[in-house]
């Protein structure tokens, strides 16, 4: 994967405090660029953003994404080439309890961004970050394409469905006839160290292993396209480079793990129970205990053809590899986790 494409580009990373924030900041760093990120202050205490020390390594802002003037300001100080817009309101659950919060950060947010972009010009490719949720849900056992109909059940999902559309609409109304490549990034869910949020398999694995109690798998025979945060974070720089240099590769494009990698989260429990005991000696269980939370889509897939291809891609770490890769960056001491993490970027985008 080349990326050298990123050395001395501006680069504009909105969500840069959150967890995949960090790791896209930190590859950005890695490959030469000049990074901008625009965000409120980290989610989580501790937070991979704060751990990795990048408030001193890169120009941090910080500010809401609903703040129209003061993004449109940042955007005119800094000029960048790229966007590529994370921030979000991003879990299920907090999306119930939060409707109106998650739909205005998540659509009015996407809003916002486009607008920055529409009334400068300096941008030349946008990526804007979505999920795999943004589809409706028919509960099928095969995977979605980009062409499926896109209507999110729950709030989280729904309003990313909406960011689809918004941007859908930007592109055909505003950015047609002007050198701005759009596509929007469509990824399965991540796991990786340095993710701290409630309500997610792997950090709520980590945090009752590391507190010697069993693990609370809520239901665990929902089937997810679970992979590393470095599958979707290298899909979105490889899009963005690739799109700015040829404006027909703009799309919509899903990312997620290889058939045999779709696993339910009891599986994933399973994997990680093993794989923590293997590196810590300290043994691990977890038990079945479905609360009755709710609604949250049993069976989800996503066909990844036109992102393999489009841009000859192909996942690189199994799920066995990603978990491993998770405790390993999870088990590092804080002197020693921007040296595993930035070595796992290294490895996987094979930069000498």
């Amino acid at each position: 994967m080349d990326l050298t494409f990123y050395k001395g580009k501006k680069v504009l990373v909105t969500g840069h405090t959150g967890f995949k924030g960090a790791w896209m900041c930190e590859a950005l760093l890695l490959l030469g660029a000049e990074v901008t990120g625009y965000a409120l202050e980290p989610p989580t205490q501790p937070s991979l953003f704060g751990l990795l020390g990048l408030q001193e390594r890169m120009d941090s802002r910080r500010g809401d994404i609903r703040d129209l003037a003061h993004l449109r300001s940042v955007f005119e100080e800094k000029k960048p080439e790229i966007v590529i817009h994370m921030a979000a309101q991003p879990i299920v659950r907090e999306s119930y309890k939060n409707p109106v919060y998650t739909y205005d950060v998540n659509v009015m947010g996407t809003v916002n961004v486009l607008e920055c972009i529409r009334t400068t010009d300096c941008v030349r490719s946008f990526v804007n970050v979505t999920t795999d949720k943004v589809y409706k849900n028919k509960e099928w056992e095969w995977g979605y394409r980009e062409n499926e109909e896109l209507n999110g059940y729950d709030p989280y999902s729904n309003s990313k469905s909406c960011s689809e559309l918004v941007t859908d609409s930007y592109k055909n109304s505003f950015f047609q006839d002007r050198k701005i490549a759009v596509s929007t990034m469509r990824a399965g869910n991540v796991i990786g160290g340095g993710d701290f949020a409630t309500d997610r398999i792997i950090p709520d694995c980590v945090r009752a292993a590391m507190e010697k109690r069993d693990i609370i798998i809520r239901n665990p025979y929902a089937v997810r396209p679970f992979q590393h945060v470095l599958e979707p974070v290298t899909a979105y720089l490889m899009a963005a480079a690739r799109q700015y240099e040829n404006k027909e590769l703009a799309g919509s494009y899903n990312i997620g793990p290889d058939e045999q990698d779709c696993i339910t989260a009891g599986e994933l429990a399973d994997l990680f129970c093993r794989l923590w005991t293997e590196k810590t000696r300290n043994a691990v269980k977890w038990i079945n205990r479905y609360d009755g939370g709710p609604h949250e889509a049993g069976f989800l897939k996503l066909d990844c053809s036109r992102l393999k291809r489009t841009f000859d891609w192909k996942p690189r770490w199994n799920i066995e590899k990603a978990v491993e890769k998770s405790i390993e960056a999870y088990t590092a001491s804080k002197e020693a986790l921007q040296e595993c993490i930035s070595g796992q970027i290294k490895e996987f985008i094979q930069l000498s």
